[in-house]
């Protein structure tokens, strides 16, 4: 039985359809910006599956680095960018990334972002990997700064349309090319016929049962965006966050790096600060490092958290520089001038994705990928600190610049979005699917726990061989017909899980935030390379390969 190309049936003909130059999918920081910049010249839909504000970037509390302070530049944030993606970051994407960054965040202050300053300049945080304070901030709620002020310009732009509750299904294509997108509005499909779809859909970090991403972030871009036929790179490489308050709360609520940047220690249960004698950076080393030491710790103590020793900040200070994170702790009982802190590692954010070139455009013609979604081969093996809404910005504002030439290019030619090859566009879709019935939230919470304790920051042949068995067992799932955005969200992560399994099985070394027990080292001989995956009609086509 060869797997479904969509995952529901359909006729293009019978259905409501809408035409738009552009549509992008997501809306936090790289679909904000990119519908921002296209809205000032072409028809664009923007969808997302809940509310517009609703997104991973409200969440990001540490800031955005870039090489804007005194006697900082673009070369040492490539250098940091470089050790920290342990060998596999694309240099060519990295010079991008670093060179274009600081014009990014002028951009930023001129949409209206606030960002702290002293004396006049930007107030720069130090963050983990990074050589020197880099890190620009709005307090500890950068991204809800960005995120507000950005729906706010794309709100008055009268060539948006905003598409909130709106559920993107899969990606529509003939002869190869992307053409639109099929969605569900109140369970109900609907098309949406394109010049060209960029899909900015974010994470996954709910594919584990411990993370710190909103519900939203279930994978859909990358499932649909393989069931089309792209090409997704490194989807092994996830990183978790070290410091997540350690207490029963979904999402787990983050304790920025930054807040180690101020000069709090890792402790474990003996008050040992055991960063220090790790890596010369101590605290501040790159997240993989900390994780792995973290874990090593809880072993030798048996105890599943560590603690953040807050004491040596003057809490006023701390209560003005985090007031968020202040808040939170108060709330929760702790006293940041005496209490040590619980924290331990929850999963945050997808380093590999979507495979672009440095202008976000995927193997699919038509079809653009930016943000945490794609992999623009930035972050290699393990993401430095505070680049991800760096890099949203940057390669969506290089994917917009591409596609305004070919909009403009075809224009020219008096392309019609509503046809396809010459004709009105029609396609239909009539998959023979299995009719069961599965409790969709039991099923999901098992699919959470398997890449918890099989997939998470501990791997090894066993463990991925377990998780490859619970994928297999639950293969009916992708087969059977549902109608509801919450099943086909489930199907959506089952097919991502899987792939991140397989890749994880393929690389028997451990790299980045990649680790394997039974492989424990990096082995740059067989494996300072890139794993790569397609869809084939019964399986899953691998490519290993520089």
């Amino acid at each position: 039985m060869s797997l479904p190309r969509y995952l529901i049936n359909f006729d293009s003909t019978s259905l409501p359809t809408h035409f738009f130059d552009v549509v992008v999918i997501g809306s936090g920081v790289a679909g904000l910006s990119t519908a921002i910049r296209l809205g000032k010249s072409f028809r664009v839909a923007l969808l997302t599956k809940t509310e517009l504000s609703h997104t991973a970037t409200r969440y990001a509390q540490g800031g955005i680095a870039a090489a804007v302070g005194v006697g900082d530049t673009p070369d040492l944030h490539y250098k940091d960018t470089i050790e920290t993606g342990r060998g596999l970051s694309d240099p060519k994407a990295v010079r991008v990334l670093t060179n274009e960054g600081p014009e990014c965040i002028k951009e930023l202050a001129a949409w209206g972002v606030t960002f702290d300053r002293e004396k006049g300049r930007f107030s720069l945080a130090r963050e983990g990997g990074h050589s020197r304070a880099r890190v620009v901030h709005s307090r500890d709620t950068t991204g809800s700064e960005v995120e507000t002020n950005l729906v706010q310009i794309v709100t008055g732009l009268s060539n948006v349309s905003i598409q909130e509750r709106v559920f993107a299904v899969d990606l529509l294509t003939e002869d190869g090319r992307c053409v639109g997108v099929l969605a569900m509005d109140s369970d109900k499909p609907l098309i949406f016929l394109t010049r060209a779809v960029v899909m900015a859909a974010g994470g996954m970090g709910q594919l584990y049962s411990t993370t710190t991403n909103p519900p939203i972030c279930t994978g859909d871009g990358l499932a649909m965006a393989y069931r089309a036929g792209a090409r997704l790179a490194d989807v092994e490489f996830l990183q978790f966050h070290p410091t997540t308050l350690h207490i029963s709360l979904s999402p787990r609520f983050l304790i920025s790096e930054a807040v180690r940047g101020e000069g709090a220690y890792l402790r474990d249960n003996q008050g040992r600060r055991f960063m220090a004698d790790v890596h010369p950076l101590a605290e501040l080393a790159p997240r993989d490092v900390v994780v792995r030491e973290m874990i090593l710790v809880m072993r030798k103590t048996g105890q599943d958290h560590v603690y953040l020793d807050l004491t040596r900040i003057p809490e006023e200070r701390f209560r003005h520089r985090f007031p968020a994170i202040y808040e939170r702790l108060i709330e929760k009982g702790f006293d940041i001038a005496r209490d040590m802190i619980p924290v331990s590692a929850a999963a945050h954010y997808m380093s590999g994705g979507i495979k672009t070139d440095l202008d976000g455009r995927t193997n699919i013609p038509g079809l653009f990928a930016v943000g945490e979604v794609a992999y623009t081969g930035v972050h290699g093996a393990n993401r430095l600190a505070s680049n991800s809404l760096l890099e949203g910005l940057v390669f969506s504002r290089r994917a917009s610049r591409a596609l305004e030439t070919s909009l403009e290019r075809e224009s020219s030619k008096e392309v019609n979005p509503s046809t396809s090859s010459g004709q009105v566009f029609s396609l239909r879709y009539d998959y023979n699917r299995l009719v069961k019935k599965f409790d969709i939230h039991l099923e999901r919470q098992e699919l959470q726990k398997t890449m918890m304790e099989w997939v998470g920051v501990l791997r090894s042949g066993e463990r991925l061989n377990r998780a490859l068995d619970f994928f297999q067992s639950r293969r009916d799932l992708l087969y059977t017909r549902f109608d509801s955005p919450q099943a086909l969200e489930l199907q959506n992560m089952l097919t991502v899980g899987k792939l991140m399994a397989t890749a994880a099985f393929i690389r028997e070394e451990s790299r980045g935030s990649h680790w394997r027990e039974d492989f424990p080292y990096e082995d740059d001989e067989k494996w300072l390379k890139h794993i790569t995956l397609s869809r084939d009609e019964e399986d899953i086509e691998v490519e290993i390969g520089k």
